[in-house]
Protein backbone atom coordinates (compact mmCIF):
# COMPACT_ATOMS: atom_id res chain seq x y z
CA UNK A 1 0.00 0.00 0.00
CA UNK A 2 0.85 3.39 -0.53
CA UNK A 3 0.41 6.84 1.72
CA UNK A 4 -2.12 9.20 0.36
CA UNK A 5 -4.71 10.72 1.93
CA UNK A 6 -7.54 12.56 -0.63
CA UNK A 7 -9.60 14.26 1.71
CA UNK A 8 -6.84 16.47 3.15
CA UNK A 9 -5.05 17.10 -0.26
CA UNK A 10 -8.46 18.18 -1.80
CA UNK A 11 -9.47 20.67 0.68
CA UNK A 12 -13.03 20.19 1.51
CA UNK A 13 -14.04 19.19 5.12
CA UNK A 14 -17.85 19.77 4.55
CA UNK A 15 -20.01 21.27 2.44
CA UNK A 16 -18.69 25.03 2.77
CA UNK A 17 -17.09 27.05 0.65
CA UNK A 18 -13.24 26.80 1.48
CA UNK A 19 -10.25 28.55 0.30
CA UNK A 20 -6.82 27.25 0.86
CA UNK A 21 -3.49 29.55 0.64
CA UNK A 22 -0.26 29.18 1.43
CA UNK A 23 0.66 26.62 4.26
CA UNK A 24 -2.07 23.95 3.86
CA UNK A 25 -1.21 20.70 5.45
CA UNK A 26 -0.06 18.96 2.87
CA UNK A 27 3.10 20.92 1.78
CA UNK A 28 1.67 22.74 -1.30
CA UNK A 29 0.35 26.34 -1.82
CA UNK A 30 -2.59 26.21 -2.74
CA UNK A 31 -5.26 29.51 -4.26
CA UNK A 32 -8.11 27.77 -5.30
CA UNK A 33 -11.69 28.32 -4.38
CA UNK A 34 -14.29 25.02 -4.12
CA UNK A 35 -17.94 24.14 -2.97
CA UNK A 36 -19.82 21.52 -2.60
CA UNK A 37 -22.57 20.68 -4.76
CA UNK A 38 -24.87 17.37 -4.24
CA UNK A 39 -21.79 15.57 -2.51
CA UNK A 40 -19.17 16.31 -5.35
CA UNK A 41 -17.06 19.53 -5.41
CA UNK A 42 -17.05 21.89 -8.30
CA UNK A 43 -14.60 25.14 -8.53
CA UNK A 44 -16.19 28.64 -8.74
CA UNK A 45 -15.28 30.54 -11.52
CA UNK A 46 -15.62 34.45 -12.48
CA UNK A 47 -17.08 35.53 -9.17
CA UNK A 48 -19.37 31.80 -9.09
CA UNK A 49 -21.73 29.86 -11.16
CA UNK A 50 -24.75 28.33 -10.88
CA UNK A 51 -25.62 24.84 -11.08
CA UNK A 52 -22.57 21.89 -11.39
CA UNK A 53 -19.73 22.44 -13.58
CA UNK A 54 -17.25 19.07 -14.84
CA UNK A 55 -15.05 17.79 -11.98
CA UNK A 56 -12.00 18.91 -11.95
CA UNK A 57 -8.89 18.14 -9.96
CA UNK A 58 -6.93 20.14 -7.82
CA UNK A 59 -4.29 21.90 -9.39
CA UNK A 60 -1.52 20.41 -6.86
CA UNK A 61 0.29 18.12 -5.80
CA UNK A 62 1.70 17.98 -9.65
CA UNK A 63 2.72 14.95 -11.52
CA UNK A 64 6.29 16.25 -10.63
CA UNK A 65 5.30 16.77 -7.10
CA UNK A 66 4.07 13.22 -6.78
CA UNK A 67 6.90 11.71 -8.49
CA UNK A 68 9.34 13.65 -6.23
CA UNK A 69 7.34 12.96 -3.08
CA UNK A 70 7.14 9.37 -4.00
CA UNK A 71 11.22 8.95 -4.59
CA UNK A 72 11.46 10.59 -1.13
CA UNK A 73 9.61 8.44 0.42
CA UNK A 74 11.45 5.39 -1.12
CA UNK A 75 14.36 6.22 -0.78
CA UNK A 76 13.76 6.89 2.79
CA UNK A 77 13.29 3.50 3.15
CA UNK A 78 16.13 2.01 1.34
CA UNK A 79 13.37 0.73 -1.54
CA UNK A 80 15.02 1.26 -4.63
CA UNK A 81 16.49 -1.68 -4.55
CA UNK A 82 12.54 -3.32 -4.96
CA UNK A 83 11.67 -1.27 -7.33
CA UNK A 84 12.69 -2.33 -10.56
CA UNK A 85 10.01 -2.07 -13.55
CA UNK A 86 8.69 -5.02 -13.82
CA UNK A 87 7.88 -5.29 -10.34
CA UNK A 88 6.34 -1.90 -10.01
CA UNK A 89 4.07 -3.24 -12.99
CA UNK A 90 3.00 -6.38 -10.90
CA UNK A 91 2.41 -3.92 -8.01
CA UNK A 92 0.29 -1.72 -10.23
CA UNK A 93 -1.57 -4.50 -11.94
CA UNK A 94 -2.65 -5.28 -7.75
CA UNK A 95 -3.85 -2.35 -6.99
CA UNK A 96 -5.67 -2.09 -10.01
CA UNK A 97 -7.50 -5.39 -9.06
CA UNK A 98 -7.98 -3.70 -5.70
CA UNK A 99 -9.71 -1.48 -6.98
CA UNK A 100 -11.79 -3.45 -9.49
CA UNK A 101 -12.37 -5.64 -6.37
CA UNK A 102 -14.54 -2.04 -5.50
CA UNK A 103 -16.52 -2.53 -8.61
CA UNK A 104 -17.00 -6.27 -8.39
CA UNK A 105 -20.59 -7.43 -8.08
CA UNK A 106 -22.48 -3.87 -8.35
CA UNK A 107 -23.48 -3.74 -11.83
CA UNK A 108 -23.49 -0.20 -13.83
CA UNK A 109 -21.99 2.90 -11.27
CA UNK A 110 -23.08 6.33 -12.36
CA UNK A 111 -20.59 9.10 -12.82
CA UNK A 112 -20.36 10.32 -9.15
CA UNK A 113 -21.01 7.32 -7.45
CA UNK A 114 -24.44 7.76 -5.83
CA UNK A 115 -25.26 5.19 -3.15
CA UNK A 116 -21.48 4.74 -2.07
CA UNK A 117 -20.47 5.80 1.64
CA UNK A 118 -18.27 8.02 2.51
CA UNK A 119 -15.86 5.11 3.86
CA UNK A 120 -16.35 3.40 0.00
CA UNK A 121 -15.18 6.37 -1.62
CA UNK A 122 -12.51 6.82 0.94
CA UNK A 123 -11.03 3.17 0.10
CA UNK A 124 -11.31 3.94 -3.79
CA UNK A 125 -9.56 7.32 -3.02
CA UNK A 126 -6.91 5.40 -1.45
CA UNK A 127 -6.68 2.77 -4.14
CA UNK A 128 -6.77 5.00 -6.98
CA UNK A 129 -3.95 6.72 -5.24
CA UNK A 130 -1.66 3.40 -4.97
CA UNK A 131 -2.46 2.87 -8.88
CA UNK A 132 -1.49 6.32 -10.03
CA UNK A 133 1.52 6.51 -7.33
CA UNK A 134 2.94 3.18 -9.00
CA UNK A 135 2.39 4.22 -12.59
CA UNK A 136 4.21 7.61 -12.09
CA UNK A 137 6.91 5.47 -10.30
CA UNK A 138 7.27 3.01 -12.96
CA UNK A 139 6.92 5.57 -15.75
CA UNK A 140 10.23 7.42 -13.97
CA UNK A 141 12.01 4.49 -13.40
CA UNK A 142 11.73 3.60 -17.38
CA UNK A 143 12.66 7.38 -18.01
CA UNK A 144 9.12 7.99 -19.80
CA UNK A 145 8.26 11.83 -19.41
CA UNK A 146 4.69 10.94 -18.55
CA UNK A 147 2.59 14.49 -19.10
CA UNK A 148 4.74 14.74 -22.39
CA UNK A 149 3.48 11.21 -23.47
CA UNK A 150 -0.11 11.80 -22.75
CA UNK A 151 0.15 14.35 -24.83
CA UNK A 152 1.26 12.68 -27.70
CA UNK A 153 -0.42 10.03 -27.13
CA UNK A 154 -3.79 12.44 -27.00
CA UNK A 155 -2.81 14.10 -30.54
CA UNK A 156 -2.51 9.83 -32.14
CA UNK A 157 -6.40 9.61 -30.53
CA UNK A 158 -7.05 12.47 -32.59
CA UNK A 159 -6.05 11.14 -35.67
CA UNK A 160 -7.57 8.29 -35.21
CA UNK A 161 -10.20 8.68 -34.06
CA UNK A 162 -12.06 12.20 -35.84
CA UNK A 163 -14.58 13.86 -33.70
CA UNK A 164 -16.78 14.06 -37.13
CA UNK A 165 -16.49 10.10 -37.82
CA UNK A 166 -16.56 9.08 -33.83
CA UNK A 167 -19.34 11.29 -32.37
CA UNK A 168 -21.30 9.39 -30.24
CA UNK A 169 -19.89 5.73 -31.49
CA UNK A 170 -18.18 3.40 -29.10
CA UNK A 171 -16.01 1.63 -32.28
CA UNK A 172 -12.97 1.01 -32.42
CA UNK A 173 -11.08 2.97 -35.01
CA UNK A 174 -10.17 -0.34 -37.09
CA UNK A 175 -13.59 -0.50 -37.77
CA UNK A 176 -14.75 3.11 -39.59
CA UNK A 177 -14.42 3.30 -43.42
CA UNK A 178 -13.72 6.43 -44.91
Amino acid sequence: MMAANGKDACGLKGDEPSVSVNGSSDGFAHKSRSLAVNGAASELQNGGTSGPERFTFSPEPTMEDIRRLQAEFTDERDWNQFHQPRNLLLAMVGEVGEVSELFQWRGEVAEGLPGWTESEREQLAHELSDVMIYLVELAEKCRVDLPQAVLRKMALNRLKYPASKVHGSAKKYTEYKD
